[in-house]
């Protein structure tokens, strides 16, 4: 990096995460302070937290200035937390996310940041799944064989030949984040195919690295058939989205919003909701 380097926003989404955010945060606190020559700052969006990450992220506030947060007291899922911090893109020139687990560190973060800031991209995003990853602790058989699934499902709705959609490091050039926000509407963990797809179809350029990670405990995710129908329907969804058909299905949308309910999931926005890019007060202490 050089001394006139972009300004940097980072997302990271939070859902009760009391005993995990505390770390990350001064983590990359520290790591930005003393490496990134630009100005950042790091914006916590906590979704719906029921624990103590609120009292966590403001402790954290308290020590390191670059760090504030959104708070929206009811759920809205990780995908509604990152379209409602996606809305600050005019407060930097590169806008990133990552989770609230750790599991990506600030070097490798950092990575995508400099390809990102240098050009390679208009989104580059982090991979687990091509050659010279470093996975340090792999996932369960369970979630490996969950993760190649969906990626086959979204390459043969979406062919957009990336490999790991779902790995939560990415970083984007303003213009690019704010060509696509109307397009966001996922807002679940759905979310990343939406946004990639949207850039695709926006004609940005995408570039996939290798990336070091570690797989967390403690994950707020499960795995299971709830999970797994949720984030099918929201695929389909998309799909029909970019179809001629989708404005003949707007009288099932009740019954879309039923079913998501019965999941516990969030619905996904409307094309009214999208539209609304008003950001939310970044807060600080």
């Amino acid at each position: 990096m050089t001394p006139s380097a972009p300004s940097l926003l980072l997302l990271i989404p939070a859902y009760n995460e009391e005993g995990r955010i505390g770390p990350v945060l001064s983590a990359y606190a520290e790591y930005f302070i003393r490496h990134y020559p630009g100005r950042f700052q790091i914006a916590v969006v906590l979704n719906g937290c029921r624990d103590r990450t609120l009292d966590v992220v403001r402790d954290a506030e308290r020590r390191y200035l670059s760090i504030a947060h959104l708070d929206f007291p009811a759920p809205i899922g990780k995908g509604g937390a990152l379209i409602e911090g996606l809305k600050l893109a005019p407060l930097a020139d590169l806008i990133g996310y990552v989770d609230a687990d750790g599991a990506t560190p600030p070097e490798a973060f950092m990575d995508l940041v400099r390809r990102c800031g240098k050009g390679e991209a208009d989104c580059v995003i982090a991979s687990r799944w091509i050659e010279g990853s470093r996975v340090n602790v792999a996932q369960t058989t369970d979630r490996r064989f969950a993760s190649r699934l969906f990626n086959a499902v979204v390459e043969g709705f979406f062919w957009m030949g990336i490999r790991d959609t779902q790995c939560g490091a990415k970083v984007m050039r303003r213009a690019a984040v704010e060509s696509v926000q109307t397009h966001l509407r996922i807002a679940d963990l759905a979310f990343d195919v939406n946004l990639l797809y949207a850039l695709k179809r926006a004609g940005r350029s995408v570039k996939e690295v290798p990336t070091d990670w570690t797989d967390q405990s403690g994950s707020k995710v499960a795995f299971n058939r709830k999970t797994s129908l949720n984030m099918l329907l929201s695929l389909v969804r998309l799909r029909l989205i970019y179809s001629p058909f989708y404005r003949w299905l707007e009288p099932l949308r009740p019954l879309e919003a039923w079913v998501y309910r019965k999941l516990n999931a969030p619905p996904p926005r409307s094309r009214e909701e999208a539209r609304k890019n008003d950001p939310a007060e970044l807060r600080h202490g």
